[in-house]
């Protein structure tokens, strides 16, 4: 079998960032047939292929239950590297409680889930790719079967599933290959590899300044994981020496926010360990000139990066810097674009990821 004509199954809770959905499309412009399985909706409304709709997930009674019978530490994202006694961190029922709510959920799903399977063939693919390392089932029984079938399995990990939840054990035993879009990752798990956020900037227009009042962006989707409150903060000091103007981009449409961004001058993504997200990719493929913290390594790997690095105690002057310079604005934000369409090419991604599973010799 030729590894162009691979059938690819992505499983993914939701399409997190556009992430997995950018990793189908390019798989399928590169002659595969690859498909995203989304257990349930997200409002972000980014591309939508098979979606489960699955109850007792994205639910307000889950996430008030999860208060009482699961691990605290998991139920909190920050915006610091954690220092985990074991690596990696691994999921497991915190409570009796908890033990018995999952295995109850996996049961009612049963119906619904292998209505799916024989509906789309799920069992017909070749290569599984878990887009955050989780399955059909928290008990894995769906991996397990595809595993003894001599199929293909990789986990991609694509935001605070590492830091916060950690590997789901049966999974990550069976996983042909880990790879991550998050460089902090590195440190959390003995067999991983980093890759680049999958990201088309083609298919995003240039910035032209308005001339009026400056514009600096911030979209706050998690205040604690990005250290919102900090920057804001930081933000209103320096506008009682600078006038400029502050967008904050939430409760939002994909749509929405990205033409609220393209209004911006300066892109302020977050500060703290973990580095930058996919926010900063699409200011700077609008050749916005973005700031961030950035991951503990990266910038000694990739010394060519064109991030303004900030940190609580150097963003006031290096904001200012920006605002003060238009010249420093575009010089930044031409290198910016040339920078994303450079490392984050989708192609060159899922290549890699396939190179790495060794699907090209399948």
């Amino acid at each position: 079998m030729k590894s162009s004509r691979l059938k690819i199954l992505h499983i993914a809770p939701i399409n997190t960032s556009g992430v997995p959905g950018q990793m189908v499309l390019t798989e399928r412009k590169l002659g595969f047939e690859s498909r995203l399985l989304t257990l349930f909706h997200d409002d972000r409304n980014y591309y939508r292929d098979i979606c489960l709709e699955l109850p007792f997930i994205d639910f307000r009674v889950t996430k008030w239950i999860k208060k009482y019978v699961s691990s605290p530490d998991k139920l909190v994202v920050s915006n610091t590297a954690k220092k985990p006694a074991r690596i990696p961190i691994e999921w497991h029922p915190y409570s009796t409680a908890e033990k018995i709510l999952v295995k109850v959920r996996d049961v009612f799903w049963i119906p619904r889930v292998q209505c799916a399977i024989r509906k789309y063939k799920l069992d017909r693919f070749d290569v599984f790719q878990l887009d955050g390392g989780l399955g059909l089932y928290r008990n894995s029984r769906f991996i397990r079967q595809m595993k003894a079938q001599g199929k293909k399995i990789i986990c991609c990990y694509t935001g605070s599933d590492l830091r916060t939840r950690g590997v789901i054990p049966a999974i990550d035993r069976l996983s042909d290959l880990n790879v991550t879009v998050e460089y902090d990752h590195l440190l959390l798990h003995p067999k991983i590899s980093h890759i680049f956020f999958p990201f088309n900037a083609e298919n995003f227009s240039a910035h032209q300044p308005s001339g009026g009042k400056i514009r600096i962006g911030h979209a706050p989707t998690n205040r604690a994981a990005k250290g919102s409150d900090t920057i804001l903060s930081i933000l209103d000091l320096l506008k009682k020496e600078i006038d400029f103007q502050i967008v904050l981009i939430q409760n939002l449409s994909y749509s929405q926010a990205i033409k609220l961004k393209q209004t911006c001058d300066i892109f302020i993504d977050q500060i703290g360990d973990l580095g930058y997200g996919i926010n900063s990719l699409e200011a700077l493929a609008m050749g916005i000139p973005c700031c961030s913290c950035l991951a503990k390594g990266f910038e000694r790997q990739y010394t060519d990066h064109p991030f303004v690095v900030i940190d609580k105690d150097n963003m006031y002057e290096k904001v200012k810097q920006l605002l003060q310079s238009p010249q420093r604005r575009k010089e930044i934000g031409a290198r910016g674009r040339l920078w994303v369409r450079k490392f984050h090419n989708a192609e060159n991604v899922v290549q890699k990821i396939h190179r790495l599973a060794g699907l090209e010799e399948l």
